[in-house]
């Protein structure tokens, strides 16, 4: 049942965003001649006598998909040898490219609407959940030929980490967080530290230059949490403006991380280890979704919509590069006919495609080779 949860879940993500090409589409006045809720042979179907539209429901519960009218007609275009796309009124290339980008902004929108939707949800229902507090014990003192640039830099364990960069603390998948996204770097830590001899606490600054872990692209600094502060934490439900809020404060910050987490790999990390498959992915999200539930409907919800929301933000992101047969390609050929005021020619389009295939084709092996890894290896 768990790749079953997982399935569904990235399925309806992928269906969020294809909605949101849709209501684009019939906005703008472009005919959408099909809607599919699943990939494959289409197992029942109605056309809308009013919009023309024929919505399928499809045996594979992968998704699904938008098809408009006109979708075709760069390669018809090609075929014929024409300069130019040419496409009638209600079709996608007949519409003007401003129009074009909106369809295609669009898909990845729905994805960071329901990103926000999800932490909205949460800030509203509030949750509970396990953590240690910020006391912390050097690594190298608990585990043998374990490296520790905190203890090198001064901090000890005991120590109570208040905040790092200025940044406060509240527990230690604060600090993890905080830390795994910034690896080679320079970090100022505000400790608390008690005296023995005189009894009072002493509040140090201690710069710690963090590690970069190449198997999986975090920062490390060599720090465990302290056993005996692990404790049932709740995080209280909010108000409609204070969960609004919220949702747009985790919204932003998970938008911030996934870009910070892609720029790590630029950094000499070991790709094939640190890219998770679809496979992976789902295994991933199935666990979540069914280990939360057993804790209880509001923890299922909560772990389920966090989970949700990071792969939505991170499909928004991953749709606006700039790679054709993704959406940044449409956008980004949009703007260029706008600033040209001049069609792109059909075999330019058609040679770019092979850009966008090859680099498609990259992430899919290294994404399926870390699939293989994870279920081989049990990682």
């Amino acid at each position: 049942m768990t790749i079953v949860y997982g399935l569904l879940g990235l399925s309806f993500l992928v269906f969020f965003h294809e909605l949101g090409h849709y209501f684009a589409a019939r906005l703008t006045g472009v005919k959408v001649e099909a809607f599919s809720v699943g990939m494959g042979p289409v197992l029942l179907h109605h056309r809308s006598k009013k919009s023309g539209t024929d919505w399928r429901l499809s045996l594979i519960p992968l998704g699904g998909y938008c098809s408009m009218k006109g979708e075709q007609d760069a390669q018809a275009a090609l075929e014929l040898g024409l300069s130019e796309i040419q496409g009638t009124e209600d079709s996608f290339y007949g519409k003007h490219p401003f129009k074009r980008l909106l369809i295609a902004l669009a898909g990845p929108l729905a994805n960071l609407f329901f990103g926000f939707i999800a932490f909205f949800i949460i800030a509203l229902l509030g949750y509970s959940y396990y953590s240690s507090g910020t006391s912390v014990q050097m690594a190298d003192e608990v585990y043998e030929n374990m490296e520790s640039p905190a203890h090198s830099a001064g901090m000890q364990s005991g120590d109570t980490i208040l905040s790092i960069n200025g940044k406060e603390m509240e527990d230690f998948q604060d600090i993890a967080r905080y830390v795994s996204v910034r690896p080679d770097e320079d970090l100022t830590f505000k400790v608390k530290r008690s005296n023995a001899e005189t009894g009072l606490d002493e509040i140090l600054d201690i710069t710690v230059h963090s590690l970069l872990e190449k198997e999986s692209g975090s920062g490390k600094i060599g720090i465990v949490s302290d056993p005996d502060s692990y404790v049932e934490r709740k995080k209280e439900g909010k108000g409609l403006f204070g969960a609004i809020a919220e949702g747009g404060k985790e919204t932003g910050s998970l938008i911030a991380l996934t870009v910070k987490s892609v720029a790590i790999l630029f950094k000499g990390v070991k790709v094939t280890e640190a890219v998770s498959g679809p496979a992976k992915i789902t295994s991933m999200l199935g666990q979540s979704v069914k280990v939360g539930f057993s804790r209880g409907a509001r923890t299922g919800i909560v772990v389920t919509l966090q989970f949700l929301a990071i792969i939505s933000i991170s499909l928004f992101l991953t749709n606006l590069l700039p790679v054709p047969v993704l959406d940044g390609g449409q956008i980004l050929f949009s703007v260029i006919e706008m600033i040209r005021r001049k069609k792109l020619s059909p075999k330019f389009l058609y040679y770019i495609q092979f850009v966008g295939i090859a680099f498609i084709a990259a992430l899919m092996i290294l994404a399926v080779s870390g699939d293989i890894r994870y279920f081989l290896g049990g990682k």
